[in-house]
């Protein structure tokens, strides 16, 4: 039974025939003898070894260290480029919303007031970003980025199952930036603004696409079946979703550090947008590059 430790991934062909030929004669065996009351001390020897037998059989392999690897290098980059239309659709949507944002707020200066509140319009008007509360505070203030970052996310995900979720989430962010983006620009504070954004908004805006596209998946896995039953669609759908998710959990955790030492520090802007190009790039390669595999050929395949 030393084999036993370590599953039965060490075994041969024939000594798994014979594991299995034994295990079910061990089971016909019990059952034989549980119908006599004095062969009661050998029905609970083959119990025990019975259970053994079948927690060895039926037991989950082990996660190896090399099957993380290789879903973070391999699985999490093939997953977003057999899917990426979803994410391109997000960021599409999170553009339209910019675009409207910026329109609106050069036609009605008190867009932005309505949008973004008194207290920030005002601090905006004097020339002042609102990121010095951030230097304050770091660790909290990057918690609470994080926070706020990653419940954005999830809901972008899991309101695909209302089908408009995304969609919501996608415009109103969108509108957000372009607000911002127009009030700062009236304030001289563009480059303030851009320079802020760029080392964590490389990370933090291509993560909201994801997961914005990874609930755009939900919802066509719910409304566009194709030939699957439409329950069999979603779950094949969420598992593909799922993993879009956890690509990007762990580049918002990034992005909520980077906000909060970082983006507001006292780098020059030239070097922070730098920074945010440079973060990009590598992001992309990471996403972008590898040898496809054959279930690649279709970016709307799941």
């Amino acid at each position: 039974m030393t084999q036993g430790r370590h599953g039965t991934s060490g075994f041969t062909h024939d000594e798994l025939r014979e594991l299995a030929l034994l295990y079910r004669q061990t089971a016909a065996d019990l059952a034989t003898v549980r119908e006599h009351q004095d062969a009661a001390h050998l029905s609970v020897y083959l119990n025990r070894l019975l259970g053994s037998a079948h927690n060895l059989v039926y037991a989950a392999p082990r996660a190896r260290a090399g099957t993380f690897a290789a879903f973070i290098i391999r699985t999490i980059p093939a997953t977003f480029r057999r899917t990426w239309r979803y994410s391109a659709a997000a960021a599409a949507l999170f553009a339209v919303g910019g675009l409207a944002g910026a329109v609106l707020t050069l036609a009605d200066p008190g867009f932005a007031r309505f949008v973004l509140g008194g207290e920030m319009i005002d601090t905006i008007s004097r020339g002042e970003m609102w990121t010095h509360s951030i230097l304050a505070v770091k660790p909290l203030a990057s918690a609470g980025i994080m926070t706020n970052n990653l419940s954005v996310a999830l809901a972008a995900f899991a309101t695909g199952m209302t089908i408009i979720g995304p969609i919501y989430f996608m415009l109103f962010n969108g509108i957000m930036i372009g607000v911002v983006g127009v009030a700062c620009q009236r304030a001289g504070l563009g480059l303030s603004l851009w320079s802020f954004v760029a080392p964590h908004g490389a990370l933090e805006l291509p993560a909201i696409f994801i997961a914005g596209g990874a609930g755009l998946l939900l919802a066509s896995g719910l409304v566009l079946p194709g030939p699957l039953p439409r329950r069999e669609s979603l779950t094949v759908a969420a598992g593909t979703a799922t993993q879009l998710m956890l690509a990007a959990f762990p580049l918002l955790v990034i992005a909520g550090l980077i906000e909060g030492f970082i983006s507001p520090g006292a780098l020059p802007p030239i070097l922070k947008l730098v920074t945010g190009a440079g973060i990009l790039t590598l992001l992309g390669m990471y996403l972008l590059s590898g040898r496809a595999s054959p279930g690649e050929s279709s970016p709307t395949d799941w």
